[in-house]
């Protein structure tokens, strides 16, 4: 090596001997201090040295992997080190295969920018690279390292990757299938036989999954033991591969036995800290029933969460199963180790960088001195994420010793406001211009406060708002809006203005509840296509109603909730003092569903009902019916666009939509991770409406009922502005007259 050639040249120029040093110097040294390196050296100043000592000295040095090539001088009594160190790496670049894919650069390459230019740390990262591909199912990959050299001394790395080929596997075979039918396997396994079509979606594309490989046979074995077989075997699949046109053929070879029924539930406590018979109230599993593994996990799960809620936060539950073989039956036996009970010391909260602790810690149902619970723990992270102030949250449990443990509360924030000035093109609205300063959480102070300023084609809105989810970090809440604003709907607009103000109050931890009371004056306004419109139907009103509403959420995100449901029910009732006299009805429901566990991928599933009912007491003007179409209700159809009709008395060849008495609408949605470092999702839907009415205000009885369908797919976007939707749509059932619409968005809206 040129390293150790030189030095051994040098030495021998200067002195065969040994030879006292009286100084030290450095030359080239950058990533290591002077100081360091002294303290390294085996001698000091004043020291005899010789050859064998600084070459030890060398190796040494090289040895911290800051240097390319090293070597010495010796002029009279002075030793000087040389350094030539790496170079810097500035740039990273991936070719051929997951480029721009930055947790690829985090999790595989592993080398960060401004790090030094090793060669082993180069290769380790091309080794994983290739492992990484190949547990994706490709085999023969290739991978190669190139550097440029840029200005200034750094250097620029680049991984040209070509991908090998995928193993497809043609054939798949079970030997020993009796009791189960072998297609059900392909529920829970990933390797799977190339199905016709396998390019559609659905299909099975037969790609061979090397990473999923080594657990298949436990998951098939799963769902014997699911159906009471826990006797079966199944043996490690024999793969044999072509590789000339890399497909694949696989066989398992599975012993099944006998299903085995339920004997005996048995509870075991090490200490008995509740009552047996109130443990067994979880457990689903019955005695004279075939066993079910995955019923008994759930059972074993709930039982901890039952103990865990009594304060004993290590508490685990053990299984057990004692197998009778000849009579093929099994006693269930769940053993319950609760250790001591636990008490929170500390609540530690961390990453509000805007948010005041305090508006944290009052969503939280464990404080400093409470007993511990598993439940309130999780509800405590439901309710932050559903202030809609974080983009993620965690609390962990830092043990302190058998009885104490501190919670840490991690929060990431969320943008909540925003200030806009300018403009946009919305689907229904057409040019839309606006100045608005909106924030959910002003001064994270947990108050929101609006001020709108917004004109488009259609629609023009002047509002101030304000309102306190938890007025003195109280379980009440106080809301107050003023407004004037036109909405012009398809054949006429609505002018109004008005107030709203009202008081909350929070019941438990899931149900709230308000009362509210409103007054607008309202007005209509025609163009001149509609200056013959039967003004029978839009007399000028005022309205001055209370409202009271009930609400129901356990969901565990404001924004992107992936469990839980939200129900609420509002009853308005208009009539104290002004002309509309009317008593209005709205019931929404929604479940939300992650399918991570199911399908492997962070897909969640949504269903939304609405339900809406409107009764006239005296008068019920036209702009307070009830209109289907668009984002909320029926996608596919223009917003509003969808009601009943009447012919207008002035001009018999024109009909008048007049709105509806009752409406209800049902959305079933399925959103996927698309790009999830921009927080952008891909989602499909189904939406389905039904919009009647049974007279109109003459007395004359017209019963009308529309049924109205739409489905498509879009984005959603958490923008750093908020969340925007994107809807591509196609209407079902549509008729003739009917506004449809192929493209639709909003901006703010929960998804």
């Amino acid at each position: 090596m040129r390293i150790f050639l030189a030095t051994l040249l040098t030495l021998i120029a200067v002195n065969l001997s040994a030879y006292t040093i009286k100084s030290i110097k450095y030359d080239g040294l950058v990533h290591m201090s002077e100081s360091v390196a002294l303290r390294m050296l085996e001698f000091n100043v004043g020291d005899e040295v010789d050859n064998e000592i600084l070459d030890k000295s060398i190796k040494k040095y090289f040895e911290q992997g800051y240097f390319r090539d090293i070597w010495i001088d010796i002029d009279g009594e002075i030793l000087t080190y040389h350094f030539k160190e790496k170079p810097l790496i500035s740039q990273i670049e991936l070719k051929g295969w997951k480029e721009n894919d930055e947790e690829i650069m985090d999790t595989v390459i592993q080398i960060k920018i401004g790090s030094l230019y090793d060669y082993k740390k180069l290769q380790r990262a091309k080794e994983r690279i290739i492992e990484v591909i190949s547990q994706e199912g490709s085999i023969d990959s290739v991978v190669e390292i190139k550097k440029e050299n840029l200005d200034g001394g750094s250097v620029k790395v680049i991984f040209v990757v070509n991908e090998g080929e995928e193993i497809i596997i043609h054939n798949l075979e079970y030997g020993g299938v009796n009791k189960l039918d072998s297609d059900d396997f392909n529920d829970v396994i990933s390797n799977k036989e190339i199905e016709f079509m396998s390019w559609f979606w659905g299909q099975n594309s037969g790609e061979m999954k090397l990473a999923d490989l080594a657990y298949d046979p436990h998951r098939i074995r799963d769902l014997y033991m699911q159906n009471g077989y826990l006797d079966a075997d199944v043996k490690a699949p024999f793969v044999k591969v072509n590789f000339d046109n890399y497909t694949a053929d696989m066989s398992y070879q599975i012993s099944e036995g006998e299903a085995y029924t339920i004997s005996a539930i048995t509870i075991d406590q090490m200490k008995k800290v509740s009552d047996d018979d109130q443990i067994k109230e979880f457990v689903e599993l019955k005695i004279g029933d075939v066993f079910n593994i995955k019923t008994f996990r759930q059972d074993a799960e709930k039982i901890k969460t039952h103990i865990a809620d009594l304060s004993y936060a290590f508490v685990q539950v053990a299984p057990d199963l004692k197998k009778d073989k000849e009579k093929k039956t099994v006693e269930v036996v769940f053993k319950i180790m609760p250790g001591k009970k636990v008490k929170i010391r500390d609540v530690i909260i961390s990453g509000n960088s805007r948010t005041l602790d305090r508006i944290i810690r009052r969503e939280l149902y464990l404080g400093p001195g409470d007993m511990y619970s598993l439940t309130d723990l999780a509800d405590s992270r439901n309710a932050l994420g559903r202030l809609g102030f974080f983009e993620e949250n965690t609390i962990e449990e830092k043990r302190v010793d058998n009885e104490t443990i501190d919670l840490v509360v991690k929060v990431k924030e969320a943008p909540t406001g925003n200030i806009q000035i300018g403009g946009g093109y919305g689907s229904y609205g057409g040019l839309l211009l606006s100045l608005s300063v909106d924030d959910r959480n002003i001064w994270g102070s947990g108050i929101n406060v609006g001020v709108k300023a917004e004109r488009s084609e259609l629609t023009s809105t002047y509002s101030f708002n304000i309102s306190n989810p938890r007025l003195n970090d109280s379980d009440f809440s106080g809301s107050f809006k003023v407004f004037t604003s036109d909405y012009e709907y398809n054949d006429y607009t609505v002018l109004s203005d008005g107030f709203n103000t009202g008081l909350g109050y929070r019941f438990s931890r899931h149900v709230s509840g308000y009362f509210g009371y409103g007054y607008s004056k309202n007005s209509y306004k025609f163009d001149e296509t509609n200056s013959t419109l039967d003004t029978f139907f839009y007399e000028d009103y005022s309205k001055s109603s209370i409202t009271l509403s009930v609400k129901f959420d356990n969901t565990d995100d404001y924004y992107l909730p992936r469990k839980g449901f939200t129900f609420s029910q509002s009853i308005e009732y208009s009539g104290v003092g002004a002309d509309a006299e009317f008593i209005k009805s709205r019931t929404n429901f929604g479940i939300y569903k992650g399918l991570k566990n199911l399908l492997g991928f962070d897909a969640i599933a949504r269903y939304k009902l609405k339900f809406n009912y409107v009764k006239e007491n005296g008068y019920l003007p036209i702009a307070e019916r009830f209109y289907m179409g668009g984002i909320g209700s029926v996608r596919g159809y223009e917003s509003y666009s969808i009601s009943p009709t009447v012919p207008d008395s002035t001009d018999a060849s024109k009909i008048r939509r007049i709105g509806g008495e009752y409406t209800a609408s049902n959305n079933f949605e399925l959103s996927f991770p698309m790009l999830p470092q921009a927080k952008m999702r891909l989602v499909t839907y189904l939406d389905w409406g039904f919009i009647g009415t049974t007279k109109d205000s003459r007395d004359d009885y017209i019963t009308q009922n529309l049924s109205r369908g739409g489905f498509g797919a879009g984005v959603e976007w958490f923008s750093p502005v908020g969340p925007i939707q994107l809807m591509f749509s196609k209407p079902l059932a549509s008729k003739e007259g009917d506004k449809t619409s192929v493209f639709e968005f909003t901006m703010g809206q929960r998804f």
